[in-house]
């Protein structure tokens, strides 16, 4: 008997329709997900925001763009019911309540920058489609803007919350990080949420490290820039990390999945902190286990960015390529292995997509 042959000869006829019909709406909510990333890098989002009811041609002006281009976007923005249309002036608007999901004025609620994610992704589909074939990996510096994006995704879900949701989640850690304590962000990106602590808390001393040159690079000039002397950060493999009992509080966030040997770098961490000293780790929330996964209500998208990012960069590394769902039991049992007896799980309201561990040794 074929293997691949159908198990069913004659499907319902209404399961059809229904699965026909819902990618066919997964086909225009993937088109305004693309419309809706070009929308906020172009800030033509803002602009609408700002703007009375107005034309294609007032709307370019204001934003400095072609009005040819312009106005298809729109007519996409339109038809998804995302920008509303006078046929008759010939007008267009963003309706408050969309312009407090799409705008930069709506930051940390500003969805439009996850949004970036899937072209972001798109764009290493011939690579991704050659590593099914062939097996392997990939670099970070093969994802276009890649550290652009999720600077601006943590501006969103770590910074804009850091010292009012984030920090707080640590018991007793902003008094001591006002007295003065040694803090490290490893797997840091552009360094922001350290940027934005070294500028709180001066009396702190801080450190980023990353894989990544050209993001290290860049934090190093911000950094230099706003005239933050507490501050440094280098390049460093995080795979064979340890620097024993140097810091009093570390952090990772949406960093650990990724790596080469996350059970090695949680090992190196618990054994670079300090007597009484704390790490607070940010990932995905989720589970383990799949079937627990099933009514996620981002399951899809996190398992898309997992195959198209997080699991091939740790592969392309000679890592263990966990995932980004690698889930939260088997985060809790590597923090345990590392070294860290007390794990505690933290949730925020205004956060739904991560999960905080607060590890102590």
């Amino acid at each position: 008997m074929d293997d691949l042959a159908p198990t069913a000869t004659h499907p319902d006829p209404a399961q059809i329709e229904a699965f026909a019909g819902r990618l066919g709406q997964a086909l225009n909510d993937a088109a305004l997900v693309q419309m809706c990333s070009i929308g906020h890098r172009t800030g033509l989002f803002d602009t609408l925001a700002r703007l009375p009811p107005s034309t294609s041609v007032r709307i370019a002006t204001a934003a400095a763009l072609d009005e040819r281009y312009v106005r298809e976007w729109l007519a996409a923005l339109v038809t998804a019911r995302v920008v509303s249309y006078d046929p008759h002036e010939q007008t267009y608007a963003l309706p408050a309540a969309h312009a407090a999901c799409l705008t930069r004025a709506a930051t940390p609620n500003n969805i439009a920058v996850t949004c970036q994610m899937m072209p972001l992704m798109g764009a290493m589909e011939d690579r991704i489609i050659d590593r099914f074939r062939h097996g392997g990996g990939t670099c970070y510096h093969e994802y276009p803007r890649f550290h652009e994006v999720m600077a601006e995704d943590s501006g969103q879900t770590i910074v804009a919350g850091l010292f009012d949701g984030v920090l707080p989640l640590v018991d007793g850690l902003q008094p001591r990080l006002q007295a003065g304590i040694d803090v490290l962000d490893a797997g840091c990106g552009r360094g922001h949420a350290l940027m934005a602590m070294a500028a709180r808390y001066p009396r702190s001393r801080f450190a980023g490290c990353d894989l990544c040159e050209d993001a290290i690079e860049w934090a190093t000039d911000e950094s230099r820039r706003r005239g933050l002397q507490n501050l440094r950060f280098e390049v460093r493999d995080l795979s064979d990390f340890t620097s024993p009992s140097a810091f009093d509080f570390i952090t990772t966030f949406d960093a650990v999945h990724d790596q080469k040997d996350p059970a090695g770098l949680l090992a190196g961490i618990a054994r670079s902190l300090r007597p009484g000293g704390v790490y607070l780790m940010q990932d995905i929330a989720g589970s383990s286990h799949l079937e627990r996964n099933l009514d996620h209500p981002f399951g899809t998208f996190i398992y898309t960015v997992s195959c198209m990012h997080c699991m091939p960069v740790s592969l392309g590394q000679g890592g263990a390529g966990l995932g980004t769902m690698w889930g939260e039991e088997l985060a809790v049992r590597m923090l345990h292995d590392a070294g860290f007896p007390s794990v505690e799980r933290r949730l925020r309201a205004e956060d739904p997509l991560n999960v905080y561990f607060v590890a102590r040794i």
